[in-house]
């Protein structure tokens, strides 16, 4: 079995391999997001506390969280799902796919594990180095949140730069706030103003003159009516 051990706190990943057949049996009938001690498997992983967070059997049938089973099933699966990648099939199309259970089983070949807490030894490639992101967050919120900035701090003097071979590259910042944004909020919610108070205008003016049609149409009705009647009056005398 190969473990594939990933530290967030440094960006690093590294693929080690299990031979213990001991070891990998101590590692079956656990489930996903189970967090374990790693002196089970080996004394280099000794006070550290790994958490499974996937793995694949030998013919490369991912895991899936919800499946309590180690055994393969085929589901209904929508794309973006583990299993379906996303540029796969059309939107909104759904398929059938093989996926495992989410409890660990013999014929696992590969185990995803992240690091909870760091033992006492260094583990060579993942904890004794660091990896930093090559891109910084180019949303403005994820800026502030990062730098932890206030509304009235300027997002643009903190957007991380990077060096290529002559000069340094930034990437444009998505949903930034400025003044000219936000005049072209007021002015939307200005039209939006104006539209409904001219609809309303032109509503009580259609109405006004429904209204005056009626009347006038009443008013014909009634002098016709009266003519008919004076009419017939006339031919009987």
């Amino acid at each position: 079995m190969k473990l594939n051990i990933a530290y967030p706190e440094s960006g690093t990943q590294k693929t080690f391999e299990l031979d213990d057949d001991k070891a990998v049996q101590r590692l079956v009938d656990k489930r996903i997001s189970q967090d374990f001690d790693g002196g089970i498997i080996s004394e280099k992983y000794e006070g550290y506390v790994f958490r499974i967070t996937g793995g694949a059997d030998k013919q490369g049938f991912p895991m899936k969280q919800g499946i309590l089973g180690n055994s393969r099933v085929k589901l209904l699966l929508t794309r973006g799902a583990v299993g379906y990648q996303a540029w796969r099939g059309r939107t909104g199309e759904r398929n059938r796919k093989s996926v495992r259970g989410c409890i660990v089983g013999s014929d696992i070949s590969v185990l995803n594990l992240i690091i909870m807490k760091k033992g006492k030894d260094e583990l060579e490639g993942v904890t004794d180095k660091q990896q930093p992101r090559r891109l910084g967050p180019k949303r403005a919120a994820n800026i502030k949140k990062l730098f932890d900035l206030s509304n009235d701090d300027d997002v643009r003097k903190y957007v991380i730069r990077r060096e290529v071979k002559t000069h340094s590259k930034a990437p444009k910042i998505q949903r930034l706030v400025t003044p000219v944004t936000r005049q072209r909020r007021r002015r939307r919610v200005a039209q939006i103003k104006a539209r409904r108070v001219a609809g309303k205008d032109q509503r009580a003016l259609y109405y006004t003159q429904v209204a005056r049609r009626r009347q006038v149409a009443t008013l014909r009705s009634k002098a016709t009516a009266s003519r008919v009647k004076t009419a017939t009056e006339a031919k009987k005398n």
